[in-house]
């Protein structure tokens, strides 16, 4: 199964677009017969699945104040089991919330924007504006003031929902720079001092809306039916350049896109439970989630501070969300599992000889059964029951998408939670849709074959030097075409013209900037991004992005972002090491002090630069790829710095301007 042909080109033609070979002769578009708009889509699984569960929030039993060491006091909470909503209640939920927000004076065909946590509320809320034609505008909710109030002016939008925690904290100061929000509709704590927010804004807790329309004369308020050309999504994407750009989704790109995703993943059904902790804003939850819907599987909400028994909100000795739901389908970006696998493999570090020995040979035996194409159950039973037991110990196939996940977290993970790890390369403007491993595919470092709802071609860059007629494997920047490719960017022609495109028959395209190679079974491989791509001074072409994730393998290393000009001869990199492995050379080195004061400690530098180096020489790094300088930074790089997307993708304008000062003097002040 591993090795057959899963796409193919539709001609001998250098360039020609390649298909899945299990849908060659025409794209598919819908999933089910009739069904082709959103609302049509939850409407079918609710009469399908009825008394069912459908979405589950846990308990918050207490909250707990804990002081660390450092002075520093953080929220512990203590949570119960999940309590669930069926598909009946969900549809009765959605109509009120609908009907309320049309008795709210919401028109349809009229934005209304959502700037929330991953919750039950979020998918409620989506549901009803797709069912009255309300085109959502979504915010994730790690954006910072700027970028909000940016979406928020762009996209006109007159009601707002939100959260009590985000309304206190991050959208206080925006109001008195967006002048089109007349209501905001919040869910959480319902006692909120009002009396600080903007006169005219009118503030509604979510209960009070849907008790609002489900009065008997607003029941009467019928859903405006959308069409499948209509306006679903504005989803805003925290781009790693400039401002965020609104990406509009008509429902049929997320109708066609989702068809394409679902064939990827065998058995999908009531039989699931899905795990759902990354952004609702972000387009690989939100229709993974959507998905999940219309199959039946339940969906439990988490969030990634309580996912795991060991997360940092969680109460020393409670239970994490994954250890409670067991659930069975997990989507993760490659920052979540090159954590988990960091910590594993530093837990086997602290393991005897002969434990350590013992898993080191179960994990090589294994590896060579799983490349055979078999399995290894007694090792997974004695071996890897522990590590499976972290994320519940039921999942039986991850799926990663956002960035690309290195082959040996990706071989770790199948090797240690006993099940496929499925890579994803989709983007917003495509919908989430592009390419998925089948489950049989073992390989790594690949990203698979075209799913069945479009078609993948590679356009020559000559300035990168990749043409599609490159040997032994066609290269070039990734193209895709097809139903799910998005209507371009909201107010934006000047940016829709450059980026998207329509051929002679009608179909879209989008031109992605990343670069691929095709492998002769029809899977893809990423091997570069335009935008990464410096001239160094003496013409040598430096792609930052390969250079990163080949150094990403080093164990000092949690993140790095490289950095180069034109100006220069070489390349320097800012690193943001692992504190347990740094501070244990440091120790050895006879080096002490607070971690900041390690961090700047020029020997520590050079000790990771020596790794680096090492690293770089076995990854086949060209001498002028590898960084010769390294800053160390203490602090973490999260989305709520403001230095990487909700991704977790890079963020180099920002991460340069972070950096200014230590880039002039690891330049020599030039």
């Amino acid at each position: 199964m591993a090795k057959r042909i899963k796409a193919k080109p539709l001609s001998e033609e250098p360039g020609s677009p390649y298909r899945a070979v299990s849908h060659f002769d025409s794209l598919a578009t819908i999933d089910f017969p009739g069904v082709d708009t959103l609302d049509k889509l939850f409407e079918h699984a609710v009469a399908k699945f009825g008394k069912r569960d459908c979405l589950g929030t846990r308990e918050l039993l207490s909250e707990e104040n804990e002081q660390q060491p450092n002075g520093k006091v953080f929220k512990k909470l203590i949570l119960g089991d999940y309590k669930w909503l069926n598909y009946e209640d969900l549809n009765a939920r959605v109509s009120h919330f609908g009907s309320g927000l049309a008795s709210l004076g919401l028109k349809p065909r009229s934005t209304i924007a959502i700037f929330c946590e991953t919750r039950a509320e979020w998918m409620i809320s989506a549901q009803a504006c797709f069912r009255y034609n309300f085109p959502l505008v979504t915010l994730y909710a790690t954006l910072g003031e700027e970028a909000v109030t940016y979406g928020l002016n762009e996209s006109g939008a007159t009601h707002l929902i939100t959260s009590s925690e985000l309304l206190e904290t991050k959208l206080k100061s925006v109001f008195s720079q967006v002048g089109t929000i007349k209501h905001i509709i919040y869910v959480g704590k319902k006692n909120l001092d009002l009396s600080e927010y903007p006169a005219g804004l009118q503030i509604h807790h979510m209960d009070a809306v849907e008790e609002l329309g489900a009065k008997p004369e607003n029941l009467n308020n019928p859903p405006t039916t959308p069409l499948s050309s209509d306006l679903a999504v504005v989803m805003y994407t925290s781009g790693s350049t400039g401002r965020p750009k609104g990406v509009m989704m008509i429902h049929s790109n997320l109708i066609a896109g989702m068809t394409g995703q679902c064939e990827r993943i065998p058995g999908l059904g009531p039989k699931d439970t899905y795990i759902g902790y990354l952004p609702l804003a972000h387009v690989l939850e939100m229709t993974a989630e959507l998905s999940c819907v219309t199959y039946g599987c339940r969906i439990g909400y988490s969030s990634p501070l309580t996912l795991s028994d060991q997360s940092s909100k969680i109460k020393k000795g409670s239970k994490g969300d994954c250890s409670v739901l067991r659930p069975t389908l997990m989507a993760a970006v490659p920052e979540i599992m090159d954590r988990i696998y960091k910590n594993v493999m530093s837990k086997v570090q602290e393991m005897n000889v002969f434990q350590r020995t013992l898993f080191k040979l179960g994990y090589d035996y294994k590896l060579e059964q799983i490349k055979k194409g078999y399995d290894a159950p007694l090792c997974n039973v004695l071996l890897f029951k522990k590590v499976k037991a972290l994320l519940g110990g039921n999942v039986r196939m991850m799926l990663c998408g956002g960035a690309p996940l290195s082959p040996q977290t990706q071989r770790f993970m199948n090797i240690c939670f006993c099940c496929p790890v499925g890579q994803g390369y989709g983007l917003t403007e495509t919908c989430g849709a592009g390419t998925i491993t089948e489950v049989t595919d073992y390989s790594t470092g690949r990203v698979g074959a075209p799913l069945i709802c479009c078609e993948i071609k590679l356009r020559d860059w000559v300035e990168g030097g990749y043409t599609n007629r490159d040997k032994p494997h066609p290269r070039g920047e990734i193209v895709i075409g097809g139903p799910n490719v998005s209507m371009g960017y909201f107010k934006n022609e000047e940016k829709t013209l450059e980026d998207f495109y329509v051929d002679d028959n009608g179909q879209r395209w989008f031109c992605t900037g990343d670069i691929g190679e095709l492998h002769p079974d029809g899977c893809l491989q990423i091997i570069d991004r335009k935008k990464d791509l410096v001239k160094l001074q003496a013409g040598e072409y430096v792609s930052l992005g390969k250079v990163e994730a080949a150094l990403k393998n080093c164990s000092l290393v949690d993140n790095i972002c490289a950095y180069a000009n034109s100006y220069q001869s070489y390349v320097i990199s800012f690193v943001v090491p692992n504190q347990k492995k740094l501070t244990s050379l440091a120790q050895q080195k006879g080096i002490e002090g607070t971690w900041e004061e390690i961090c700047n400690n020029s020997t520590m530098e050079a000790e990771v630069l020596k790794e680096i180096k090492e690293v770089a020489s076995s990854m086949k790094l060209e001498r002028f790829e590898i960084p010769i300088k390294v800053r160390l930074s203490p602090d973490p790089w999260t989305p709520e710095t403001g230095l990487v997307t909700d991704a977790f993708k890079l963020k180099r304008k920002e991460i340069k301007n972070h950096y200014l000062t230590d880039i002039e003097r690891m330049y020599g002040g030039k």
